[in-house]
């Protein structure tokens, strides 16, 4: 089992990089929990009344979601009411001095606020800005509220989620949330490479939940554009690819893609149809594709009579990509997620030993680690705004007042 090390941590390949966090929930936590994982200093400004919404969603424990301790890992809380005009002030000065502003309010709210691109992009002209909303910050949609889900409905994914003549059904977690967060670490990057290599000044990252998604939709718009085809949900299966399903074992289902034309045929050998691995029409995709239903019988007609680990067995030792549906047991119990400390034991404030995701991706000299747990609400108040200049007697006023906590 792995856990947060104590001994002294190898540089980290963002090391000294200041970002500043505002919003809350998934999005934009989750693009700067990314940037933290890989050193930048994180610190995350709260509403000083509960902080992120996202401290009590789901499961908590010690009244703490256990969510928050994975996407709050690696930040500094300070709790600031951007409400007010002292808090406003307050959050300009920390952007002065900032690399990047993460930010995923409703288009217009920071220039309500005063702190629009302009406005902040005078004061530091060479801030990073990714701005993660539901429709960006242009179009005629642009002020319309959305969501992840919305966006997973708009980008072309909720339709394809789900069975044939069913109502669509949701991932099952906030993909278009974590698909927008992904998109801007992504161009926060790219923009601070252009500042640093190419003398560049900063710039604006605008991201909308529905773009992040439409962009992993692969051939959907190409298709219907040249053939006026429109994708239809089709359950387990990979439309045009075979074979790619989800087949029933005695115990469960395994997942076979066995759509490579080597893969086919070995597939079915070791399913004992290598009449379909050698016949001529079979030899390629196309062809596999005219006939996927009788290819998908035979492979099943095999599995049904196997368990989950007796049919991976076989095609473990035929080299036949294949696997198990794992459930959050399967994945905590896996050796193989172990070996790449993808799963690692992380002390909560609270003193809680809890097992949480390993960083991903992996870099071999200056790798992502989780050197702090999420803080509490305003751990950090104090020393972040020291940090700017702000004496004790002045936090301790703007404290009484309700603007910092």
């Amino acid at each position: 089992m792995s856990a947060i090390p104590s001994l002294p941590l190898p540089p980290n390949a963002l090391q000294g990089l200041r970002v500043i966090e505002m919003g809350q929930l998934i999005a934009g936590p989750f693009a700067a929990k990314t940037l933290g994982d890989f050193g930048a200093d994180v610190v995350k400004i709260e509403a000083p009344d509960g902080g992120d919404p996202l401290r009590q969603w789901r499961l908590t424990l010690d009244g703490t979601s256990v969510w928050w301790q994975v996407s709050s890992r690696n930040k500094r809380s300070i709790a600031l009411d951007l409400r007010s005009v002292e808090g406003q002030d307050i959050a300009r000065r920390l952007v002065a001095e900032a690399d990047v502003l993460v930010e995923n309010f409703r288009p217009g709210t920071l220039e309500g606020w005063g702190m629009g691109w302009d406005a902040l992009s005078a004061l530091n002209p060479g801030l990073v800005m990714l701005r993660i909303s539901g429709y960006g910050q242009t179009g005629p949609y642009r002020d319309l509220p959305g969501f992840g889900a919305i966006g997973e409905a708009m980008g072309g994914l909720r339709y394809l989620t789900g069975e044939p003549g069913r109502v669509p059904v949701r991932v099952g977690v906030s993909i278009g949330d974590t698909l927008a967060a992904l998109h801007g670490t992504i161009g926060v990057l790219a923009a601070l490479y252009h500042r640093r290599v190419h003398g560049g000044t900063g710039q604006v990252i605008d991201v909308a939940l529905h773009e992040a998604v439409f962009n992993v939709m692969e051939s959907l718009v190409p298709e219907y554009s040249a053939f006026g085809a429109v994708r239809e949900p089709a359950g387990s299966a990979l439309p045009g690819i075979a074979p790619s399903n989800a087949y029933r074992c005695s115990d469960g289902h395994v997942l076979v893609a066995g759509n490579g034309d080597s893969i086919f045929r070995r597939l079915m050998e070791a399913i004992g149809r290598p009449d379909l691995g050698t016949a001529p029409d079979l030899a390629h995709n196309p062809g596999r594709v005219a006939r996927v239903a009788e290819i998908d019988a035979a492979i099943e007609q095999w599995t049904r009579s196997r368990t989950v680990d007796e049919a991976l067995e076989v095609l473990a030792r035929a080299r036949v990509p294949a696997g198990k549906v794992y459930t959050a047991k399967d994945i905590c119990e896996d050796p193989h997620y172990r070996a790449r400390d993808m799963i690692v034991t992380q002390r909560t404030r609270d003193g809680r030993d809890l097992e949480v995701p390993g960083v991903v991706p992996k870099l071999s000299a200056t790798p992502g680690t989780l050197r702090s747990a999420a803080p509490h609400l305003g751990e950090d108040t104090d020393r972040v705004l020291a940090e700017i200049g702000l004496s004790a007697a002045q936090i301790a006023q703007l404290r009484s007042r309700g603007i910092v906590a």
